[in-house]
Formats: structure tokens, sequence, C-alpha cells
């Protein structure tokens, strides 16, 4: 090589950042690929039922849990880690998953399970957008519970047949996304108004303290963890992940959707379908490959934990920061609710800051009930196979929601509206233990969680000439499984402990 030649290369360590920063860029540009369903996951950790909690978390113990809403964040992230890995690996959601791997009694016992979370949490968005509409144009409870039904012309407008479309997939998650930006900005309005506090007294929160078992700290707890891992999550983060796989493999060859529309037609001969129809049997039946399971599950897992980590924990802790800082110790912290807090944020700091915490309320409301309406549809389709529109479906929820929530407006009003709420995050948490059940046994069991290895031809013949497939083993290791059966033994054990609180705390009361 010339001198001329080496003077004009670049040097040994120059070329080194360059391949530094095309990797980055690579997996940078990867990784936005992945943006999307943690923060549709996102949103039912801070719907109006955590607002609930973490004021009254506040109120009663300051800032002493912010380590359950940690904890509860870090719960959140594991099972949804598993919900990605069984939805990656198996291409079938948490409802779809039961259906086919339970015996049917035990199937249709999770779905009404699922159904009754899935009304919970439609209850506390109902309670909570009417809250907001109260107080924010002074619309009546009652009325502001009926208008509660709007958020259904969204999903009326929007809903197109084929949810396996990523633009249809991609269009919700803009729009979540919008309303989750939203909801942060709020917050951080809301945080810059508080006066000043000992940021060590902040931190000193997330870490255990025996401050935590004081007024009734474990009952919260429950609704904490109730309101933070909701149930009806599971469902959602394990049936958001196979738009990307498929649209992967249709990418390289791996799926066509023409072969799954005559699948469909072959399976269903008897049965007039329509096109969309066929496409969607066909999709229904999708295994993703080995190479898209490689391509999406480390990313998806890693978009949704970041997502978690910022987002949903961000905004649980600036709600409890926030009702701490102004709530705790003064005469209203006993049966704190969210009108309490507008009125004290109002009065105490400024009234733009109670208008955007109302704001940030209703914000979070309809997010949460764009985001309830996909779960709903998927616990129905997957655990019964009953196909209805996701309007109609939401229609139908609603209506169960909006009676009772009309009913105690009516004839109680507003404190009965308020452990209303704080009640449907208690009956999440009791909930939380038979749902999060299936989940780790799918995901443990190596039959389920099996996937077909790639192979060279030379490796394929030799498989085939021995009868033999060549199989991956992607369920759990054994740190993995013990991890999880503590997680689920500790969910169980703190629901015990709150509701035999609660029955002491309600004899000592009488």
């Amino acid at each position: 090589m010339s001198a001329t030649e080496d003077a004009s290369s670049p040097s040994p360590c120059i070329r080194m950042v360059q391949n530094v920063s095309r990797s980055t860029k690579s997996v940078l540009m990867k990784y936005l690929k992945f943006v999307g369903p943690g923060l549709m996951v996102s949103v039912a950790y801070m719907d109006p039922g955590n607002y609930s909690t973490a004021v009254d978390a506040g109120a009663t113990n300051r800032f002493a849990l912010l380590f359950v809403i940690l904890l509860s964040n870090i719960i959140a992230i594991f099972l949804q880690s598993l919900c990605i890995k069984l939805g990656t690996v198996t291409g079938l959601d948490l409802s779809r998953a039961c259906r086919k791997y339970l015996p049917r009694w035990l199937n249709w016992t999770l779905y009404v399970c699922a159904e009754a979370a899935i009304i919970a949490t439609d209850v506390a968005e109902v309670i909570g957008s009417a809250v907001a509409l109260n107080i924010l144009i002074k619309v009546p409870l009652p009325a502001g519970v009926a208008i509660t039904v709007v958020d259904v012309l969204f999903v009326m407008i929007a809903y197109k047949p084929g949810s396996s479309s990523m633009r249809f997939v991609r269009f919700f998650e803009l729009a979540v996304a919008a309303l989750v930006l939203g909801v942060c900005v709020c917050f951080c309005i809301q945080l810059a108004f508080l006066p000043r506090i000992p940021v060590r007294e902040i931190f000193r929160g997330f870490a255990p303290s025996k401050e935590m078992f004081q007024n009734n700290g474990i009952y919260i707890a429950a609704s904490v963890l109730g309101a933070t891992v909701m149930p009806h999550s599971l469902f959602l983060g394990s049936g958001l992940v196979q738009p990307r796989l498929l649209e992967y493999d249709e990418q390289n060859g791996n799926y066509s959707k023409l072969a799954s529309v005559e699948v469909a037609s072959d399976v269903s001969s008897a049965v007039n379908l329509s096109k969309d129809e066929k496409l969607d049997q066909g999709y229904l039946n999708y295994k993703p490959s080995m190479s898209a399971i490689r391509y999406a599950l480390k990313y998806s897992i890693s978009e949704l934990t970041i997502t978690l980590f910022t987002f949903a924990l961000f905004v649980n802790s600036a709600i409890l920061i926030i009702s701490g800082a102004t709530l705790y110790g003064s005469p209203e912290a006993a049966g704190a609710d969210l009108y309490t807090i507008h009125a004290l944020l109002s009065r105490t700091l400024a009234p733009v800051v109670g208008t955007i915490f109302m704001l940030a309320l209703l914000l979070s409301g309809q997010s949460a009930g764009i985001v309830c309406t996909i779960a709903g549809q998927i616990v129905s389709e997957g655990h019964i196979n009953w196909k209805l529109k996701p309007w109609k479906r939401r229609i139908a929820t609603r209506m169960i929601s909006i009676v009772p929530c009309l009913a105690i407006s009516l004839s109680v009003g507003r404190p009965a509206l308020s452990r209303t709420l704080n009640a449907s995050q208690v009956v999440l948490s009791l909930l939380l233990p038979f749902l999060t059940a299936p989940l780790i046994y799918f995901t443990c069991k190596k039959s389920i969680m099996r996937v077909e290895e790639p192979a060279s031809n030379a490796e394929r013949r030799s498989d085939i000439e021995n009868g033999e497939k060549s199989v991956i083993d992607m369920s759990n290791n054994w740190v993995t499984s013990v991890i999880a059966f503590a997680v689920w033994l500790f969910i169980s054990v703190l629901n015990v402990y709150a509701i035999v609180q609660l029955g002491l705390s309600k004899g000592d009361i009488n």
C-alpha cells in the first residue's frame, strides 16, 4: 500500500468509531420499529384506578408506599415479559392459549374471571372520567357517567376488519401514545408547582420501611398492586406482539396471507365465510417462525421494559408524590378522594394545577377505555371464540359498568363513587392470582413452548430419515420459574393478608 493510500485511509480508531456508530444506528432503527405495544400496555398502569389508589396511598402514608409502586412496576414488567414470550413463541395470546390447552371448564372459569376484571377496570374508567367531567365542565355526575360511552364513537370510526393489519395497530398505537404523552406533560407541570421537598425524603419512599404497614397500609398496597398489575393487561400484552411477527414472516417469505385464506377455506369449507373472515381464521392459525421469534423477542421485551420504567412508573409515582406533598397530615387526608386532591391543589398551589390534574385524569380514562376495548375483544374471541366488533363490545361492557355507577351516583353520590373506585382495584388484585397462574403454567411447559429449529439441508435430510424434528425449548428456565412462582405466591399472600386486615379493622370500628 502506498503512502498516499495510508494517509487517505481512516485510522483504526476512526474505523472503530464508524462501526460502533453504524451498529448503534442499526439497533436504534430496529428498536423504533417495536415502539408501540409498550405504550399500549402502559396505559393499563395509569388509568383512573391508579389515581384513586395512589392518592389514598399518599394521603395516608405520604411517600412510604412509593416502594409498593416500584415493586408493582417490577412485577408488571416480569409478567408482561412472560406475556410477550408466550405470544411470540406460540403465536397465541393468553386467552387463545387457555382455550387450546386447558380443560373446557377451566377455560370458562378463567373467562368469567377475565370478564370480571375487564368490568372492574371499566368501572374505574367510568367513575374517573365522570369525576373529571364533573369538575372540568360542571357536568352532573349521572350525566358524566352516561357521557363516558362516547369513546365508543372513536373505536367505531377507527375499527377496520382484520385487526392483524399493521396499519390498524399503528393507528391505535399513535393515538394512545398521544394521550400518554399528554398525561406525562400534565404531571410535569404539576410537579413544577409543588413546594420544595427534600429529594432524599422522596427517594427514601422507594425503599421498604415500617411506615408502609401503618394506617391500613397493606390493604392500600393490595389496591395499588391491583391498579398497577391489571389483569386485562396480561391478555393485551400477549396479543400485541403477533402483528410485528407476522409482518416479518410475510416480508421474508415465511408466511403468506393468500395461503392462509386457502387453508381457512379448506378448514371451514362447510361454512360460508367472507374473505376477511377467512383471512382472520388463517391469522389465528399463524405460528411464528424461529427467525421471527429471534428477531422480535429481545426488542419487544426491551421496549416494554423501557416504557413501563419511564412513563408508567413516572405517572404513578407523580400521583403519589403530589398527594403526599399536599394531603398528608392535613384534615382532608382522611377519606381523601379525587375531589379532595383537586380542591387542595387548586387552593394551596394554583387553580390551574387542580385543572391540569383533572385533565390528566380525563386523558387517562379515555386512553384506558380504548385499550380496555381491545383487551376485551382479545378475551372474548380467545376464550369462547365470540366475535364481536369492538364498538359493540365496548357498548356491552360499558352498559354493564354504567348501571351500578349510575345507581350509586343517583342515590348516594360522590362518597360512594370514591369507595367504589377503590373497591374495583381490590377486586382486580383478588383476580390477579387466578389469571397469572395459566400464564406461568404455559411459559413453563416444554410441550407448549417448543419451536422447530431451522436446519441446513443436510441436517434436515438426516432428521427426515430418522423420523425426527429439531426443536428448541423456549420454556422458562428454573430460575425464571422460581421467580414466577414467588411472584404468584407474593400476590396471593398479599391479598389474603389485606382481606384479613380489612376484616379486623371493620371489627374494631364496630
